[in-house]
């Protein structure tokens, strides 16, 4: 990926994106996601084109709403796309890193956690959410 991507694709996660930890199902742990809502589905495209990943569309809310999208990035990509875009990122740069840096070693590959692994994910978790704090 080239630079001036990356460098713009950062801008785009640091000022409409979540860079979190996130889960589908109750059963499961939480996973690196990476995601942007905007309305311009154009632009949302030109992320996936460059970048992979899934976009939905979202429900309105009221009449008066446009419509908006959602494109998202999970697992492996998402550490994927934040090691490229990391050094680009402001808002967003402590997340990317405890992600990048602290996921892998915190996650047993078949699921089995040690209560100790168990606690470091969990902290790391919450280091995540408290960063996605308002």
């Amino acid at each position: 990926m080239e630079k001036g991507i990356k460098a713009y694709l950062a801008g785009i996660v640091d000022g409409e994106g979540t860079v979190t930890l996130s889960r589908n199902h109750r059963n499961e742990m939480p996973c690196p996601v990476v995601s942007v809502s905007n309305t311009s589905l154009p632009l949302l495209k030109w992320i996936q084109k460059r970048a992979g990943g899934i976009i939905t569309s979202k429900n309105t809310r009221k009449p008066h709403h446009a419509v908006s999208y959602v494109w998202r990035l999970r697992h492996d990509k998402a550490i994927w796309i934040l090691n490229e875009v990391k050094k680009y990122l402001i808002v967003k740069r402590k997340h990317a890193d405890l992600i990048t840096q602290e996921y892998k070693k915190v996650t047993h590959r078949a699921g089995k956690y040690t209560p100790l692994l168990l606690q470091k994910k969990n902290d790391l978790i919450q280091k995540i959410r408290k960063l996605n704090q308002r």
